[in-house]
């Protein structure tokens, strides 16, 4: 039996050429406002994706209080960041959609629509459920899917992360870390075709494969009520070789760049994933007891996928609630298992940030 247990979708990280101006169109369009941290200093342990040299950039990671997980935004300050080089399509490899989560998905893309034109028709998902993509002014794709669970209700109709779709070459072995390792153990589809919810994605018009994960079990940890339920859907382009979206380039460059869990005892999952054939390829405490980045501490590693796509896990060990206060919580002094009680994140409202 696993000793560690994942409390759900932490953040999604989303490269950038120009930080403040991708957090303000995500806070206008998605309302993810609260400042969790930000760090403006050298990422000095991510090597093996940086060039093999410390990389100076400037990252934010802020949530909606109504749940789901949060957006850390990431742009370099001394290099130039790398565009990609090629228009994205369906299924190439990496995360080329994220889910952000409406409790009326219908009223939402009225909302959306009425003040921004790249978004597609209201449509429905091969599980019959009303959605609707939306291209950020950067080339991000976001899917926008039904979901009623309200963490804390600011009458809004907005959430933040609840899943993403990754391209990965082969289902069966990319389960063997989103299923085995990561815990999404449900098949909501699988299903083989062509879809008419991706037609206003480039590439959508060609035939795929997607399986869409859920987890049987409710998650448990401190963040669990917050990031609630989550799905992963892994996706295989069967008309065209799959391209690698960070291929010749940095980790932060423009982009998603990886997709994070939440994670309670990182030793017991280091243990389990290289038992399973994915090591660790980067670990923030290798050496030491925990890594601090002033607003928040904690401890965080990396593996790939079969594929080479960037999986984060993060264990927090501190977090702020009201910075200008210096009021935090020390997770390693509370039951790890047990979830954090909400009105210390009702507390987060006064870090919303005004743009």
């Amino acid at each position: 039996m696993n000793n560690y247990y994942i409390s759900g979708i932490q953040q999604v990280g989303v490269g950038t050429e120009d930080l403040m101006k991708s957090w303000k169109w995500y806070a206008d369009m998605f309302q993810i406002d609260v400042k969790i941290l930000e760090d403006d200093t050298v990422a000095e342990l991510m090597l093996p994706y940086t060039g093999n040299k410390p990389q100076k950039r400037h990252a934010v990671i802020a949530i909606n209080l109504q749940g789901g997980g949060g957006f850390e935004i990431w742009q370099y300050s001394e290099r130039k960041p790398k565009p990609i080089d090629f228009d994205i399509q369906v299924g190439d490899l990496g995360v080329f959609v994220a889910k952000v989560k409406s409790r009326d998905v219908k009223a939402f893309y009225k909302e959306i629509s009425a003040k921004y034109n790249k978004v597609s028709e209201l449509t429905a998902s091969p599980d019959k459920r009303p959605t609707f993509y939306v291209e950020d002014p950067f080339g991000n794709y976001f899917q926008v899917v039904e979901d009623d669970y309200i963490y804390i209700d600011e009458k809004r109709l907005s959430g933040g992360i609840v899943g993403a779709m990754i391209g990965v070459t082969d289902i069966e072995n990319a389960m063997k870390v989103y299923s085995d390792i990561i815990g999404y153990d449900t098949v909501i589809y699988d299903i083989t075709g062509n879809f008419d919810d991706w037609k206003f994605l480039r590439g959508g018009e060609q035939k795929y494969r997607r399986v869409l994960l859920g987890h049987s079990k409710k998650r448990k940890g401190a963040f669990a009520d917050l990031f609630g339920p989550s799905t992963i859907e892994l996706v295989v382009a069967l008309d065209r070789p799959a391209k690698k979206l960070y291929e010749n380039r940095f980790w932060g460059d423009p982009g998603f760049i990886q997709i994070c869990f939440d994670v309670t005892n990182m030793a017991a999952l280091k243990e389990f994933c290289k038992s399973k054939g994915f090591p660790f390829t980067v670990d923030s405490c290798a050496d030491t007891n925990k890594f601090d980045m002033g607003e928040a501490a904690g401890h965080f590693t990396y593996i790939e996928d079969p594929d080479g796509n960037l999986i984060e896990f993060v264990e927090t060990h501190k977090i702020s609630i009201i910075k200008k206060l210096g009021i935090h919580i020390n997770l390693l002094k509370r039951n790890r298992e047990k979830v954090m009680p909400k009105f210390l994140f009702r507390l987060m409202k006064f870090s919303k940030i005004k743009f």
